[in-house]
């Protein structure tokens, strides 16, 4: 895979199940209405990727090696996957009830997040564990955290 397309899936695929995550866990606790857990992941995953993909763009940019080229590679690379996976986490929504639905899309990033960071670790030939865990670690506190600003907001303001 070309190195500026790796950058974009990378970017895209780790920033849509984290941002998605904490936007869903904190919904769901503080207000716990489906209709707005789904408006908030499809909100995320269009206006998100596109923002997500200018950052990339002007980071690469700001690269003086990489080519116009690489830039829109990885721009482009960045949008579509942030688009892609942050709306997979609708699916579930559809399906079951929303305390389930969450609980079944924490173990759907949690797993993406594994199976990605296992061949990232794995091609830069790193201790895979040490990279899921640190990475998994880090999924976790971003849920917690929103977990607790939901709670606030529903007692606080609802």
């Amino acid at each position: 895979m070309k190195e500026s397309i790796k950058i974009g899936v990378s970017f895209g695929l780790t920033s849509g199940i984290i941002t998605t995550l904490g936007l869903m866990v904190g919904l769901n606790t503080g207000i716990g209405i489906k209709l707005i857990v789904i408006g908030g992941i499809l909100t995320i995953a269009i206006a998100d990727a596109f923002s997500d993909a200018l950052g990339i763009h002007i980071s690469e940019e700001s690269s003086h090696r990489n080519s116009h080229k690489a830039v829109w590679e990885a721009t482009v690379a960045t949008f579509f996957t942030k688009l892609i996976i942050a709306s997979s986490f609708i699916v579930p929504l559809l399906i079951w009830d929303l305390s389930t639905a969450v609980i079944i899309n924490i173990a759907w990033g949690f797993s993406l997040l594994t199976i990605f960071n296992y061949f990232l670790a794995k091609s830069k030939k790193e201790n895979p564990w040490f990279v899921i865990g640190e990475h998994l670690l880090i999924a976790a506190i971003v849920i917690t955290i929103t977990y607790f600003v939901g709670r606030f907001i529903a007692i606080n303001f609802i």
